[in-house]
């Protein structure tokens, strides 16, 4: 039987907004916290050698009683209907993920027991960590590999505009990976009404943007507050 080994911390507490794939923004940082019965510092031992890890999760907002054999990739406008085991869609059979993730640092000693804080996670705050492994070059990479109907595109970003009033409200080591994420464009492909006004969560705070074309122009960023 499985069960979460960690839970990750991350700057989205909600869906909207998280980049399509882990890597896609670099400078998002989000920090492994694991579980009481996991915190033993052996369990790490020789982690510190790899630059980078798999991190198997589960799409904890995503769970269903019943499964459907294809589903609407957003890769393809949510329009088309492609087979499940051919996309990374959270509505699976068994809704696992699978994030490589760079390592950027170990601290063993913090009141949550060791702690690992990685870069380019692709993961909506509280996600439950099943399993971590060392990601391997001579064996993980593979330079000749084609991606089917999900090549391309992800070259594509925004040009994106922050007023200087509104970026002072976002703390400094959040800037860069909030302006990365929205560079991305979070928007699902299939919405394109440049008068739309859309918000998005990101380390307590809601960003409010709107999308004309190939520009992002952020219009409001608040405190988050927490609706009962």
């Amino acid at each position: 039987m499985l069960k979460p080994i960690a839970t990750i911390r991350s700057d989205f507490p909600e869906k909207f907004g998280i980049p399509r794939q882990s890597g896609i923004v670099r400078s998002l940082t989000a920090r492994i916290v694991f579980a009481p019965e996991y915190r033993n510092r052996d369990a790490l031992r020789g982690l510190e050698g790899f630059s980078h890890l798999w991190l198997i999760w589960e799409f904890s907002k995503a769970r269903r009683d019943s499964w459907s054999p294809t589903v609407r990739p957003p890769r393809l406008g949510g329009n088309t209907r492609m087979g499940v085991f051919a996309t990374r869609s959270p509505f699976r059979p068994n809704p696992l993920g699978l994030s490589c993730v760079r390592l950027e640092q170990i601290d063993c000693d913090t009141p949550e027991g060791p702690v690992i804080t990685v870069s380019g996670a692709d993961l909506l705050d509280g996600t439950p960590i099943y399993d971590i492994k060392p990601y391997l070059p001579y064996c993980d990479a593979h330079p000749d590999a084609t991606g089917g109907f999900a090549s391309g595109g992800f070259d594509h970003r925004l040009t994106v505009t922050v007023p200087e009033a509104l970026l002072s409200l976002v703390p400094a080591e959040k800037r860069e990976a909030l302006i990365g994420v929205l560079q991305a464009d979070p928007r699902p492909t299939y919405q394109n009404d440049p008068a739309r006004i859309y918000g998005m969560g990101f380390a307590g705070l809601n960003v409010q943007f709107r999308v004309d074309g190939d520009r992002l122009t952020v219009t409001d960023i608040t405190p988050k507050t927490n609706r009962l």
